[in-house]
């Protein structure tokens, strides 16, 4: 059954969004290089390519289902951030963002009785749980680690851990 109109301009809203998400992550990660913070740079540039995946997941959907992805304009990012920890809370804020979005499309493919589209958002409402969870984590941390240096850079160099694919 081919996708409605409102829904594929819906999730082409979606792609958007995913794709401003990992250019926010970018932006980020190339803060923290600027603050020698190579671990916390790689953890956010993982980040930025988990975004673009979703996006080409929300892509790859709308043309199984015979509709037309559009592509729109990306805002700029930020680039600077008063501290590492106002960095991660401007990332959970912002996970929390998406889930909101998330949210309205998954009451949009339910009021549109589009029930391939709600089944496909699900893993996106699964995702958004973890996101929003493991930035959370990482923000409290912070808030524990204050203003010791060491403290800081043993979180910097945990989070240079995550490999590829890795929450």
């Amino acid at each position: 059954m081919k996708i409605s109109k409102k829904v594929e301009e819906a999730l082409n809203g979606q792609i958007n969004a995913e794709l401003l998400s990992a250019y926010i992550y970018l932006s980020m990660a190339a803060y923290f290089e600027s603050e020698n913070l190579s671990g916390f740079a790689g953890w956010m540039k993982r980040q930025a390519e988990e975004e673009v995946a979703h996006a080409m997941k929300l892509y790859n959907f709308i043309h199984e289902r015979e509709g037309r992805v559009t592509l729109a304009a990306i805002d700029g990012p930020p680039t600077t951030w008063d501290s590492p920890r106002a960095a991660f809370e401007a990332a959970y804020k912002h996970e929390q963002h998406v889930t909101s979005l998330i949210h309205d499309l998954v009451a949009l493919a339910i009021k549109e009785n589009d029930y391939a589209t709600k089944n496909m958002l699900d893993w996106f409402v699964n995702e958004q749980v973890e996101e929003e969870a493991t930035s959370s984590a990482i923000v409290a941390k912070m808030k524990m680690a204050g203003s010791q240096a060491s403290a800081l850079l043993m979180l910097d160099s945990q989070l240079g851990q995550r490999g590829a694919g890795e929450e």
